[in-house]
């Protein structure tokens, strides 16, 4: 069985507000073997939200909405719903004095206005709400069901949680939905696809998505069967080919981001790491200490934005810096060095590039970046010339040296320099 989500709100639909509810509904769903196939957000504009009801129920069994439910004209929830299904509105003078009633428990005095939620949609069960005053509402049409909760988020989930699960663990067949998400990096978006489509696209079960963001490739892999030992099964048919062709591109089987697993790695070998940063400008040490218990391995940093600052605190040569410039693969091995030296740390990584938007040098490109690593057994320097933004450019710069780092602690770093990324 499927499902649709329709947010209602004008508020939706500005910059200022995201919808939060669809995910937890979403999540919620999937636990029962249902798939949201469409979500949408329409504004407090009856006729269009009506339309868009009696299309989605046309489609699918499932149809959610949040938000409408309460007592201002712009609140069109009911009015619209009950539009779409050709049904009365009726007014249920209980609720109306149940309201009032909980208006006169904080000692005030309830509104005209509020009565507009005591109108229920012509055969609809009611779905009582603890936590607000907008009651929701369960109606079922043609084999469907319509269902109307309110917009806060504490609310809906309340109701959703106590009136709502039960009442779909009765209705929607059997099955399970499982899910394998795998992060890659280091390659491009097409040449990913180009390598995994021969495999992924023999089947139509279990479906296969893929995702890029600065550097950061995700696969998720979804599949729908009877029980979760056949969608298990059919998971581990697909994704084991897959792994083969990733090799160690692949860093995560199980949506983990790269700065969770090299801290898991450092926290093994028990080992820690300290940064040294020009052009990223502390964002390599936010990455490391996003990472919940980071403290286990992640020692500290140096941001040395300045040739100045690169000499005082990494010990830097003023000789080194002149012959061969900030932007240099021996700067950035004498970065790396200097963290080590200061810190003590296990392994110390080093960033210096030309991020922009200025064009940079002949030698330093806008776009050159240089990653160093050093640790008891030497130093290796990684050289990459990304293309982009400023901010992208340094996201990408960070994902690679968190890579290096990776490669380096599983002593799997490529001595060939990689071909330059292009997103």
């Amino acid at each position: 069985m499927d499902a649709e989500i329709i947010a209602v709100g004008s508020e939706m639909l500005t910059r200022e507000r995201v919808d939060t509810n669809s995910l937890y509904l979403t999540g919620e769903l999937n636990n029962l073997g249902v798939e949201v196939v469409t979500k949408c957000v329409i504004g407090d504009d009856r006729d269009r939200l009506a339309d868009a009801v009696r299309r989605a129920l046309s489609r699918t069994g499932i149809v959610l909405l949040s938000g409408g439910l309460g007592p201002t004209e712009d609140d069109v929830t009911r009015e619209a719903v009950a539009q779409a299904l050709d049904r009365k509105l009726v007014f249920h003078p209980e609720i109306a004095d149940a309201l009032e009633q909980r208006f006169l428990l904080m000692k005030r005095k309830m509104a005209e206005v509020n009565k507009r939620q005591a109108f229920v949609i012509q055969g609809a069960d009611l779905l009582p709400n603890d936590r607000g005053t907008a009651p929701g509402q369960w109606v079922e049409e043609s084999g469907g069901v319509v269902v109307l909760l309110p917009g806060p988020p504490h609310e809906l989930k309340a109701m959703f949680e106590r009136q709502c699960l039960p009442r779909l663990t009765r209705i929607v067949p059997k099955q399970a939905i499982r899910t394998i998400f795998f992060r890659v990096t280091g390659m491009p978006e097409s040449d990913l696809d180009q390598l995994i489509a021969p495999v992924y696209k023999k089947y139509e079960n279990p479906v296969t998505t893929i995702l890029a963001a600065n550097g950061d490739l995700q696969i998720h892999l979804r599949a729908r069967c009877a029980t979760e030992a056949e969608a298990d099964a059919l998971l581990a048919e697909v994704a084991g080919p897959i792994e083969l062709l990733l090799g160690d591109r692949l860093y995560s089987r199980n949506g983990s981001p790269l700065e969770v697993v090299v801290g898991d790695l450092l926290r093994k070998n028990h080992a820690t790491v300290s940064v040294a940063e020009s052009c990223t400008g502390g964002m390599l040490g936010e990455r490391f200490t996003s990472a919940p218990g980071s403290s286990d391995y992640f020692v500290g940093g140096f941001i040395t934005y300045s040739n100045k600052m690169k000499m005082e605190l990494l010990g830097v040569s003023p000789e080194m810096l002149e012959e061969f410039g900030a932007v240099s693969k021996e700067t950035a091995e004498a970065m790396a060095l200097g963290a080590r030296r200061r810190t003590n740390s296990t392994y110390a990584l080093s960033v210096t590039g030309v991020a922009g938007p200025d064009a940079g040098t002949k030698a330093a490109p806008l776009g050159a970046v240089y990653v160093g690593i050093a640790d008891a057994a030497g130093t290796y320097v990684a050289h990459r010339q990304f293309i982009g933004d400023r901010q992208r450019i340094r996201v990408f710069t960070t994902q690679m040296a968190l890579d290096l780092l990776r490669r380096r602690i599983t002593g799997r770093v490529h001595v060939d320099s990689p071909k330059p990324i292009v997103g």
